[in-house]
């Protein structure tokens, strides 16, 4: 029995470091990339190697848009808001003065991206406040249900990136706690992400505004306002890992420039040895190609550049994932 051990331990070729796991990381290529991960893993697990993480200090943060899915030609969310813009507009006449509710109307995205962050919290105010916070789970549910992304033809919450589902299953069940930390809409998160990515609510953190709460006849209810909005992006999100999570994270994963101060913070925590990773959409065939000029948002220049001085890992997505959605669960994207 030994010598039959040791000749597959020698000669049998293996995928990785977490072969035994029966390939978890299987969407990934065999590429340095993956190998770094698997190497990273192996030492922050294993009692005794220099790089050890303690369970209790296994916190990891991933971005979400570009990260964990798609955000082009633009963010989910924002096109969650232009459909309720689509959608409710033959309920509020008021609306046919509103420039930016024409635009829309007309598709005229040139019009909507010169309205600039201004623009932007108007259209959020139109669509994301003055309803309950359970109103407003329940257009997201409609809207994720009746929907399909304009390319892919499946609904949005089946296009979750399958290299990164992987890698969340593959850290939970080496002891790491996933957290997202996103620019994207706290509530409109947590819609999707347990379903798709295995995170629970409370593990989600995101833009936000705050709610008001009030009594009425039925019992009590929490009411969605802009008040007091937190924009959970670049030097935010530190703020907001320390505000949400209370844990300095030993890993951080994102895609974009405003994900750079996150990956920062996480590389100087001075108790673990970290590991920080950029998402580098390369592949225009099975999804998006663009870094320096993104159709909406996800501009890659400055995380690029400093890669290589934190020893940030960039993943190619066009030579690293052999897949890139689930075939199970979008068939057509393939």
């Amino acid at each position: 029995m030994t010598k039959v051990l040791l000749f597959l331990a020698l000669f049998l070729p293996t995928s990785g470091l977490l072969a035994d796991t029966g390939d978890a990381l299987s969407a990934w290529n065999n590429t340095p990339s993956r190998q770094t991960i698997e190497r990273w893993l192996a030492d922050a697990t294993t009692e005794g190697n220099p790089g050890y993480i303690p369970p209790q200090q296994r916190y990891v943060v991933f971005d979400n848009d570009g990260t964990l899915w798609p955000e082009a030609p633009m963010t989910f969310q924002l096109q969650f808001a232009f459909d309720e813009i689509k959608r409710l507009a033959p309920q509020h006449p008021e609306w046919q003065k509103d420039a930016l509710v024409n635009a829309i109307l007309k598709n005229d995205l040139a019009t909507v991206a010169k309205s600039g962050q201004s623009g932007l919290m108007h259209l959020l105010t139109l669509t994301h406040s003055n309803m309950t916070t359970d109103e407003f789970d329940q257009r997201v549910t409609q809207w994720l249900a009746r929907e399909r992304h304009p390319r892919f033809g499946c609904r949005y919450d089946q296009l979750g990136y399958l290299p990164m589902r992987q890698l969340l299953d593959t850290l939970r069940s080496h002891g790491f706690k996933t957290w997202i930390i996103s620019g994207g809409g706290i509530d409109f998160m947590r819609q999707v992400a347990e379903k798709m990515y295995g995170i629970p609510p409370e593990q989600v953190v995101g833009s936000f505004s705050l709610a008001e709460f009030a009594l009425t006849n039925n019992g009590t209810q929490l009411r969605k306002t802009m008040n007091g909005a937190f924009y959970d992006d670049e030097a935010m999100k530190p703020v907001a890992i320390h505000l949400f999570m209370g844990h300095r994270p030993v890993a951080a994963f994102g895609n974009s420039d405003g994900d750079v101060p996150m990956l920062q913070y996480t590389s100087g925590n001075p108790a673990a040895k970290t590991f920080g990773l950029l998402i580098h959409h390369t592949d225009g065939v099975r999804e998006y190609a663009y870094d320096a000029h993104p159709s909406a948002s996800g501009k890659l220049v400055n995380g690029l550049t400093l890669a290589p001085h934190y020893g940030w890992t960039v993943v190619d997505m066009k030579k690293d994932w052999n897949q890139v959605f689930d075939p199970k669960l979008c068939p057509q994207a393939q």
